[in-house]
């Protein structure tokens, strides 16, 4: 079996944070070199979809199970907070804020009954809004968590433009809701926006070179049904993912908890990320290619500097002239 993981953030956590097991995994594999890239970026080469954009709407909706994208235009809508700092407007993801399930439905509502079928909204979950758009909308932006603490503005499509006034109008129906009303009074940002990204229609996917895929993200997700792969979320353990998964093939896992504390810049969050992903994935892969459950582990780090890849077998393990060093002498 190989397997292979993606972790974006491995080499940003903080400088005193070490993990012995992927520090052994790392140093005695063999290491390559690419080109530094968002999480995204990466899935859309590895997926092999050409020109075709990574549709987030789309994908999400596949992984979701609630329904088939079709040839429709679908876009992501997460709810986010826009503040207004100065001259400056600061984005704060839904990963940053807690939004319960009946804050989204009653504003995917509110909003669908003003928009009427321009602008359908649809909840994945309380932070993953999606939406079904009759017209294409010129929409090019990132994933509101690679946007969160900076200034958006420049972001924001032109005035001109229907998407800019299906936004405008949907932050005044927001902003005068009874959710966030009700939010503001506890002290807890409103939800007064959304954040259209990822606009398109359902891609055509190639067959996957992995035979199953793993992960908490939609978009590897979305992307494994539309190519044909086995795919669920992400099990609590490698423990428990190797005992559901058959003994050959290549198999993917995007292990991406260290995205959101590094995003909001929570050190300490980070810290313990890394310290679970230790515990209960890189030692327990680690124990399996040593006793040979497992015969090749890769590590791929799309978003440090030249976005390395780091592939071991068991014969590796015996290279102990290679001495393990901490994660933050690869920055």
């Amino acid at each position: 079996m190989h397997c292979e993981l993606i972790v974006p953030g491995l080499f940003a956590t903080p400088a005193a944070a070490r993990a012995a097991s992927l520090e052994m995994l790392l140093a005695r594999g063999r290491s390559s070199q690419g080109e530094s890239q968002t999480l995204g970026r990466w899935l859309h080469e590895a997926f092999d979809l050409g020109d075709q954009p990574l549709a987030a709407g789309a994908l999400t909706l596949a992984a979701a199970g609630h329904g088939d994208p079709g040839t429709e235009c679908w876009a992501r809508a997460d709810p986010v907070h826009l503040r207004l700092m100065r001259d400056r407007l600061i984005l704060v993801p839904g990963a940053a804020m807690s939004i319960s399930g009946d804050e989204a439905e009653a504003l995917c509502d509110a909003l669908n009954r003003h928009f009427r079928g321009a602008l359908e909204l649809r909840v994945v979950d309380p932070q993953r809004w999606i939406a079904r758009i009759t017209d294409e909308l010129a929409i090019d932006s990132e994933c509101p968590l690679e946007l969160a603490g900076r200034d958006v503005d420049l972001s924001l499509p032109g005035r001109a433009t229907r998407s800019h006034q299906l936004l405008n109008e949907a932050q005044m129906l927001l902003h005068a809701h009874p959710v966030n009303e009700a939010r503001e009074a506890r002290g807890e940002p409103a939800l007064n926006s959304i954040w259209l990204w990822g606009v398109g229609r359902a891609p055509r996917v190639g067959r996957a070179r992995w035979q199953s895929v793993a992960a908490d993200d939609p978009l590897p997700l979305g992307l494994a049904r539309l190519a044909g792969a086995r795919y669920r979320p992400l099990p609590p353990s490698a423990s428990e993912w190797l005992a559901r998964s058959p003994d050959d093939g290549k198999h993917l896992l995007v292990l991406d908890a260290l995205r959101t504390p590094l995003a909001l810049s929570l050190d300490a969050e980070a810290r313990e990320s890394l310290a679970a992903l230790e515990r209960d994935w890189f030692a327990p892969l680690l124990a399996a290619l040593r006793a040979g459950r497992v015969g090749m582990v890769t590590v791929h780090v799309p978003d440090a500097a030249g976005g390395p890849s780091y592939e071991t077998i068991r014969g590796d393990l015996r290279r102990f002239w290679r001495r393990p060093r901490a994660l933050a002498r690869y920055l």
